[in-house]
């Protein structure tokens, strides 16, 4: 399959419009063209072993979970290990693609492999992605009556000289027993304050004006984290061996929220792969599970009865890959060889 083809098919798993706007998402090192990819490789963190373990095993695409190019490079040298993954890549002809928080949005992503390890629950997520695009094109629409094929002739060709105006029609209209033409437009938020304006001259016009905002639809079963509501409630303590089990970790980390003990019932759940402080601060549960915490985010949801645990950022990730594996064989018809790194693993361990 050429590298074309498949970060195409990739996009279409997870598109990258899912992704945070800070994010850096996508194809991120491309081999001078044509590039053929037979096999696949897979990874949650793009290290310099990792690299290497790629480079024997003949890859032609690394997808890493986390883009190992995040903040601008400046110069492409072997001076630090960011650089010399790049330099690393392109000697091999090995392309770098990464999805992060699209494969976090998407129905069949990391926060939903998470909630698996909770046991039967149902969840939605906790801030909904909307669609890349508005119903129609721009984010706003005009609406206003004229009772003039003059005045309204004139109006008409100033509006369509706009930048930015689409989607301009004109239906007769009966507005308190007198006949007249009702105009609708869409336009872009620049756009929106040319029209006002222009409006704004005539105030019979202008009084007669709607604004509407429109707004992207909501993405089913799509965004950021989870809200998890179990079947049945279970106590704390078989949570945390639930989670672990899941993690395969020997240990895990805890905070038992305020009147709380292990014996206490865990009925929801809110959970975020990765860093969860922000997506996870001010949502009601009895359990907070994600990668890692800030110590007064921590704090605050003890004080309110929340019980936290953190299992390290990237092991609440890792064992997606597995599950990634066989969907994208499946979505790919099985055209590539995909693998899963085996050096790859969370930079910090319990000594």
């Amino acid at each position: 399959m050429n590298l074309g083809e498949l970060v195409s098919a990739l996009s279409e798993f997870a598109p990258p419009a899912l992704a945070e706007s800070w994010d850096n998402v996508g194809l991120l090192v491309e081999p001078s063209p044509p590039h053929v990819v037979n096999t696949l490789f897979l990874t949650n963190d793009l290290t310099e072993e990792v690299m290497e373990e790629a480079v024997q095993k003949k890859a032609e695409l690394i997808l890493s979970y986390h883009p190992p190019i995040f903040t601008p490079l400046k110069r492409v040298t072997c001076g630090t290990w960011k650089e010399r993954l790049v330099v690393r890549a392109l000697e091999h002809r090995i392309g770098i693609y990464s999805p992060h928080t699209a494969y976090d949005a998407v129905p069949h992503g990391v926060n939903n492999w998470l909630a698996k390890g909770l046991g039967a629950c149902t969840s939605v997520p906790l801030h909904p992605s909307t669609a890349p695009s508005y119903p129609t094109e721009g984010p706003h629409r005009v609406e206003f009556c004229a009772d003039s094929t003059e005045q309204l002739e004139t109006l008409l060709s100033k509006i369509k000289d706009i930048q930015g105006i689409s989607s301009v029609t004109t239906l007769p209209a009966r507005v308190e027993g007198e006949e007249q033409t009702r105009v609708s437009l869409n336009c872009s938020q620049k756009a929106l304050l040319e029209v006002v304006a222009l409006l704004s001259e005539n105030s019979s016009l202008y009084h007669k004006t709607e604004i509407l905002l429109l707004q992207k639809p909501l993405l089913p079963h799509t965004g950021m984290g989870r809200l998890c509501t179990m079947s049945e409630p279970v106590s704390l303590l078989t949570m945390i061996e639930r989670i672990k089990s899941h993690l395969k970790l020997p240990h895990v980390r805890l905070a038992v929220g305020k009147g709380k003990t292990l014996e206490s019932p865990v009925e929801k759940v809110c959970l975020c792969a990765g860093s969860g402080s922000s997506v996870l601060k001010g949502m009601k549960a009895d359990l907070y599970l994600t990668g890692e915490m800030s110590h007064h985010a921590v704090l605050d949801a003890v004080a309110d009865g929340i019980s936290v645990i953190l299992c390290e950022h990237s092991n609440t990730e890792r064992g997606f890959l597995s599950e990634l594996r066989d969907a994208l064989a499946t979505h790919l018809q099985n055209k590539i060889n995909i693998i899963v790194s085996e050096k790859d693993r969370d930079p910090l361990q319990v000594v």
